[in-house]
Parts: C-alpha cells; sequence; structure tokens
C-alpha cells in the first residue's frame, strides 16, 4: 500500500485536506457528464479529533515487554476505545483525502455509471451503491451501472473492501456525486427550455418541465458537460424525500448470476490464458526437496511444468489435463516450520501466553471461564482463481482483489516492474468472508507466468485452499468476572491468539488516519484489537488484553474477526453470570447494557422470540448480543440437543439497529449469512492440525452448515432508521454464535468450552 506514514503522500494531503471544512462538487470537463464528489469533512473533523484522542488513550501506559513474543495490550476503562472511534471510522479518517476520486459518468445512452472503488463478493454492494445513485440522481435503477475499478493507486487507502467499511464510506461520496450530477442535469434542461431551473423537477432518469416536456438523461450529457456552476443546489436529499433508499430491493445483478452471465475471474477469456494448477507440499509452509515431472510432462494436453516457491505448476490445455498431470508428478517436500506441532501442541502454547489477572480472587467472590476455538477456514463458495500475463516489461492480472493496491505493489516489486507498468483488473467473486484481503493466487499466477513466458489462469482447488489457504487463528480464552452487593465489579478478558496476518494494507492506512502504532509499540494485530473490542455492558472496570503466539501459519480476517471469539466467550459468561446472580439472562444483560437503543434492539429480540417461553426437555432458547461499527443486533435461536451430538437450531429472530439501511432486502441476507455461520462455527465446524497439515480438505471433512442444519424459520426485525449507515458485513457472527452456544448450554445442562462444541 502507498506509503502512509510521517512524510508520505497521506501525511501530506491530510492538512489540505482537514482544512476543506465545506461539502464540493467539482465538475471533469468531458465529452459525456462526469462528475466527482468530495464529502464534506465537517462531520468527519469531530471523529478526527476523537480518533486523535483514541490514538492517546490507546497510547499511554502501553508498553512492549522486550524478549517476549508478544505484548498484551490491556484496554480499561468505560468507554472503550471502540465507543470513541472505531476501527471503521480510522479507516474512513484514513480515505477522506482521496474521497473526492469517486466518479459518476452520464453517457449519451442515458446510462448512470459508477465506477466503484470496491469489490462485490456476494455481499450486494453493487446493488447498494446503485441504489443511493438512483435515489439522488432520480433516475431508474435499471439505468445504473456500477462496473468495478481496476486498482487506482491515487485513491491511497480507499480501495480497501473490508472491516463493515464500504457503505459507511462511500455513503456520503455517492450521495454527493449523484446529486451534483443531478444539478448540472437540471441547469443543462433550463437552458435548453430557457425555463429557471427551480421550476424543473426529475424522476425517472429525465428533467420534467411544467408543461409536460421531458428530456433524458443522456440527451443532457454533453451539455451539462460543460456547467461547471449549477442553477440548483447540490445537496442529497433529506431522508423524507427518499424513494429508492430503505425501500427492500433484490440484486441487480441477479438474473446476469443466476443465468451465468455474470463472469468471474475463472469465466473470463483471457487470450492465451492455459489452465494451470499448483502441486502443494505435505505440511503448510514445506518447500519442494525433489521433483521428477518426467511422466507428467509426457502426458496429453500438458504445456509446461515449472518450480515457483510455493510448489510446482503444470500448465496444460485443459484442467482436467493438468490436474492429472499434478497428480503424476514424483515429489517430495522438507517438512514446514510447524511440523512437529499439532492441535494439542497450540493450545498450550496459547494457554501459556496469557498475562496474569490482574485482581486476584481475594476477600471477592469471582465466575471465571476458559474458552478454546479451533482455526476455521474461510471456504469461500468460488475456489481462488487469478489470471496473469506477464511480459519483459509490462504485467496484467484479473482476479477478485479486496486489495488491489496493495496486490499491484507487491506484484510489481516481485517482477522487478514499476508498479504503473501493473495493471490489476478487479473481477467479483463468490464470496469471501476476509479471504480477499489476500491475493496468494495472484502472486502466484503472476510468477508462474513469468516462468513460463505465457499467460496462466491459475486454479486453487478447494483442498489448496483448505490446507494451504488461510484461516481464521486458533484462540485460547481466559476471563474472570468478579463480583459484590449484587453488582460485576471488574471483568478481565484475557485473549491469546496465534498471530493474525494483518500484511494487506492496514497498518499504512491506520498510520494515515492518524494512528501512530510504531511509537506506541503496538503490533497492527494490536491496534485492530483495541479499534474493535469493546464490552458493551456496565461490568465495573473491565480489561481486555490481547496476546499473540507467533506461529507460521497462514491466518487472515475472518469475518468478525475478533469479535468472533471475544464476544462470543463474553457473551457466555454473561449467561454464567445472570445464572450465578439468579436473574434472568435478557433481564441481566438489560440492566447492565450502557446503550438505549441496545436497550431496545434486545427488548425487541426478545418480544418477537417470546424469550422465557416454556420448551420441551432437550429443547432452550438462548440468546447472543453485539455491538460493532455503528450497528447493534441480538440474535435469539431456539435449539434442539435432544440428540446432543446433531443438535440443530429450529428457530431464530433477529434485531438489528443499523441506523440508515440502504436496502432491507440486502441487509436481511446478511445477518442470516451470519446466522449460519454461527450455527457452523460454534456446532460442527473447524480445521484440525495434525503434525503441521490441516486435516480437512473439503466440504465433505470441513462441516460446515448445510441445508439440514438451517432454521426452517428465521424472522428479523429492523428497528427505525436513525442516523448514518452502520456496517452489517461483521456484526452478526458474533451475536449469533453466542446465542447458539447458550441456547446448547441451557439445553443440555453443560458449560461448553472448546469450539465447534462437535469436533
Amino acid at each position: 500500500m502507498p506509503s502512509g506514514g510521517p512524510g508520505g503522500p497521506a501525511a501530506e494531503q491530510r492538512p489540505a485536506a482537514t482544512a476543506r471544512r465545506r461539502f464540493l462538487t467539482y465538475l471533469i470537463a468531458a465529452p459525456t457528464l462526469t462528475v466527482a464528489a468530495r464529502a464534506g469533512l465537517d462531520a468527519a473533523a469531530p471523529t478526527a479529533a476523537r480518533a486523535a484522542e483514541a490514538t492517546g488513550a490507546a497510547t499511554s501506559g502501553t508498553t512492549a515487554s522486550a524478549g517476549q513474543a508478544a505484548a498484551p495490550t490491556p484496554l480499561l476503562g468505560l468507554p472503550g476505545i471502540p465507543d470513541i472511534v472505531d476501527l471503521g471510522q480510522a479507516l474512513r479518517i484514513a480515505g477522506l483525502p482521496t474521497a473526492h476520486l469517486l466518479v459518476l459518468e452520464i453517457t449519451a445512452a442515458g446510462r448512470a455509471v459508477l465506477h466503484l472503488p470496491r469489490v462485490e463478493v456476494g455481499q450486494g454492494l453493487t446493488t447498494t451503491v446503485a441504489m443511493m445513485v438512483a435515489e439522488e440522481l432520480d433516475a431508474r435503477l435499471a439505468d445504473v451501472d456500477v462496473p468495478l475499478s481496476d486498482s487506482r493507486p491515487d485513491l491511497l487507502f480507499n480501495q480497501l473492501t473490508g472491516a463493515s467499511n464500504s457503505v459507511r464510506t462511500l455513503y456520503d461520496p455517492v450521495r454527493a456525486v449523484a446529486a451534483a450530477a443531478r444539478a448540472r442535469l437540471v441547469t443543462a434542461a433550463a437552458r435548453h427550455w430557457s425555463l429557471p431551473a427551480g421550476t424543473l423537477r426529475t424522476a425517472d432518469s429525465a428533467v420534467l418541465a411544467p408543461d409536460g416536456r421531458r428530456v433524458g438523461y443522456g440527451e443532457l450529457a454533453a451539455a451539462a458537460a460543460g456547467i461547471a456552476v449549477p442553477a440548483v443546489p447540490t445537496t442529497p436529499k433529506p431522508a423524507e424525500q427518499r424513494r429508492v433508499v430503505g425501500r427492500p430491493t433484490g440484486r441487480i445483478d441477479a438474473r446476469d448470476i443466476v443465468t451465468g452471465r455474470a463472469k468471474y475471474a475463472g469465466d473470463l477469456a483471457v487470450p492465451g490464458a492455459v489452465p494451470t494448477v499448483v502441486a502443494r507440499p505435505t505440511t503448510i509452509n514445506g518447500t519442494l526437496a525433489t521433483l521428477d515431472a518426467s511422466a507428467a510432462r509426457a502426458m496429453p494436453g500438458v504445456l509446461a511444468v515449472v518450480t515457483i516457491p510455493s510448489g510446482v505448476a503444470v500448465l496444460a490445455e485443459t484442467f482436467d489435463q493438468a490436474l492429472r498431470a499434478r497428480d503424476a508428478l514424483r515429489t517430495s517436500w522438507h517438512p514446514g516450520p510447524v511440523a512437529a506441532l499439532s492441535d494439542s501442541d497450540i493450545r498450550q502454547r496459547l494457554r501459556a501466553a496469557h498475562a496474569p489477572f490482574l485482581v486476584p480472587p481475594l476477600l471477592t467472590q469471582y465466575v471465571d471461564g476458559e474458552f478454546d476455538f479451533a482455526f476455521v477456514n474461510h471456504a469461500p463458495m468460488e475456489v481462488l482463481t487469478a489470471i496473469a500475463d506477464v511480459r519483459p516489461n509490462r504485467a496484467e492480472l484479473w482476479f477478485a482483489a479486496q486489495t488491489p493496491i496493495v496486490a499491484q505493489q507487491t506484484i510489481a516489486a516481485e517482477l522487478g516492474l514499476p508498479q504503473d507498468a501493473v495493471t490489476v483488473h478487479v473481477v467479483r467473486g463468490g464470496g469471501s468472508f476476509g479471504r480477499r484481503l489476500f491475493y496468494d493466487a495472484a502472486l502466484e499466477a503472476a510468477r508462474i507466468s513469468r516462468a513460463a513466458g505465457r499467460p496462466v489462469k491459475l486454479m486453487w482447488t478447494r483442498n489448496d485452499d483448505m490446507r494451504h489457504g488461510r484461516m481464521r487463528p486458533a484462540t485460547h480464552h481466559r476471563i474472570r468476572a468478579t463480583y459484590g452487593l449484587g453488582q460485576v465489579i471488574g471483568y478481565e478478558h484475557r485473549a491469546a491468539t496465534v498471530t493474525t496476518d494483518f500484511g494487506h494494507g492496514l497498518g499504512e492506512a491506520l498510520t494515515a488516519a492518524g494512528f501512530q502504532l510504531q511509537a506506541a509499540g503496538l503490533s497492527v494485530a494490536q491496534a485492530f484489537f483495541l479499534l474493535s473490542q469493546s464490552n458493551p455492558y456496565d461490568v465495573g472496570v473491565p480489561t481486555q488484553v490481547l496476546s499473540e503466539v507467533p506461529l507460521r501459519i497462514p491466518t487472515g480476517s475472518w469475518r468478525s474477526v475478533y469479535s468472533g471469539t471475544v464476544r462470543v466467550a463474553d457473551e457466555i459468561m454473561m449467561d454464567e453470570l445472570a445464572r450465578r446472580f439468579g436473574q434472568d439472562p435478557v433481564a441481566f444483560r438489560r440492566a447492565r447494557l450502557r446503550d438505549t437503543a441496545g436497550r431496545a434492539v434486545l427488548d425487541t429480540v426478545a418480544r418477537a422470540g417470546r424469550w422465557g417461553r416454556a420448551m420441551p426437555p432437550g429443547r432452550a432458547q438462548g440468546i447472543g448480543y453485539h455491538a460493532e461499527n455503528g450497528g447493534r443486533t441480538a440474535y435469539l435461536v431456539e435449539l434442539d440437543a435432544s440428540e446432543p451430538a446433531q443438535p440443530r437450531v429450529t428457530k431464530a429472530v433477529i434485531a438489528a439497529d443499523l441506523g440508515t439501511v440502504i436496502n432491507p432486502t440486502g441487509l436481511e441476507a446478511q445477518l442470516t449469512g451470519a446466522l449460519i455461520d454461527g450455527i457452523s462455527v460454534i456446532l460442527q465446524a473447524g480445521n484440525h492440525i495434525d503434525h503441521g497439515a490441516v486435516r480437512e480438505g473439503s466440504y465433505g471433512d470441513f462441516h460446515y452448515a448445510r441445508q439440514k442444519h438451517s432454521p426452517p424459520e428465521v424472522e428479523i426485525h429492523l428497528l427505525p432508521p436513525s442516523g448514518p449507515p452502520g456496517g452489517a458485513g461483521e456484526l452478526g457472527v458474533p451475536a449469533a454464535s453466542a446465542a447458539v452456544a447458550n441456547a446448547y448450554a441451557r439445553a443440555t445442562g453443560t458449560g461448553p468450552r472448546s469450539f465447534p462444541i462437535n469436533f
């Protein structure tokens, strides 16, 4: 990622950007109307100030112990840092200097084309953005196109898809650019008809005169391109005038997806790109010892066999031929750096990494809990695929990239080319959950193309990604809650995790937002932890400490990065504390939630789910609550554990408050997907490590929830919109997971401590 530290490009732009306190739009002269918009920084300035204050809070009193593999980072007091400025806000601050570079084009054919500097990986982002454009432009949704932008280094930190940040970051710029375009189109029509611009209105991709005359946006595009100062305001609509935003809407690409017109990397027909697969080591990060490729090279259709640092690549006329030839290779492998470790060894290292509790249980009453969470694969439906065409003086790649700028820089450095000689085309992806923050397949494809001297289409098989891809790190949690006189007076959470790889540019983005990580002695992981983890309850004095155990195991951000385990353990402890206090779990939470909106969410789900109703033996309800990225949600599930080895969630009720909701249909899909994730990782889905190798290799043994594990009844309640949009992608998993775990505990009368339960 471009330099974002002091003295880097982002640092140079920040003072100028901060000085711009007003909402500005400007026109780029073009044959068609092309408008770029800068979101006003009036709202962002207080956020930036809070970020600076939070940075001071994060760095004061925090030290890295010499000689320790990982320095614990406590988060003390109320409110927590994420209550002041969270990770999404920090990333938004980092992206503000280039927010004005978002571009909307109105073509002569009447198409509104917004080039999206994000990737669509099934989350419905292109539909959400199209709805915002259609709303402010008063265009038909069918007239809006949202193609994905190629890598754009000029955007600096504004082309990262992750951290539930896309809608939060794009909400103001997209509305701004569409409102600016509409104002220019109206002004062009007013000049065309010699009418006052204020007498005109817009609807259905056209400007309408009081006498009924109508002119389409395409007809006005050329004239509007010459208008520098519109005759009508360029401000976005107030909420009460919206007609598109907030209405349940199907995906704009749904028909293309089901008919096969939507193109993924594997569907692209790049001239000369040949099917390619890689033979990989028998252990994680192993290396090639010996190779005999004679039999493989002699097989039908085989075009080349080349070695790369991660294995042996086979190029052939078809993928079937490439796979057969790969299996015919005779190889031996040096063991990887963790070949001596299995699950039990890793758990021991995690448990040994904890810092001690600050408050010993001397004269106080306390509840202790310890929790293990296994490694979890991302397992997106579409396997990793990348196309690379590397020439002596240039390279061109096609793949689904959440961090295309970092990928472009890394690949350029690997190939010894200038960054501008490498083009990264961002392609839609079939699922991610954080996996496509990394570009492993693209880097491999570039290496193979260079070595073979021809374009390649590299496919990672399911087995490749399961056993050599990235996983959510295994974690161990130790929690102590002290109490007395009917109150929780202290809550200490110690989280130990195999180090999460954040080498996708997040650290530079946080530095650009004003977080001086190096000066504070913080790793990127610790900064991420500080900015994302906060206990939403009044539990006296809470502390949260992250300790990292460095192991050479490929890890990465998995949906709800730390919250997917930290908050789940917290929510299990809330149920156990409620039992110790002799109180109902919902009432116990409600009395301690610090947020009025959070109590409304909890009340809604308890009422709609008929919390506390009588259940047959072996069945129970469970509750989970989580707040993050400007949103709040609660999940209530009903679980049948009559057969404890085959539990099933039979019903789920979800309540959520995410401020302004652009597309309720898309949000409901996100919340439902989080439910399935929670069912999976709590009950049955995880990865084992056996002597440095991942045991699971396909959906056959990585037991993610299938249709038969899904509840037949799911009910979702979205609270009335208030404030700007929150982030949904990371929000639901912790609450859903906790609800499933708590329901299982109540149904079985047990206290599960290791997840997934049936592992």
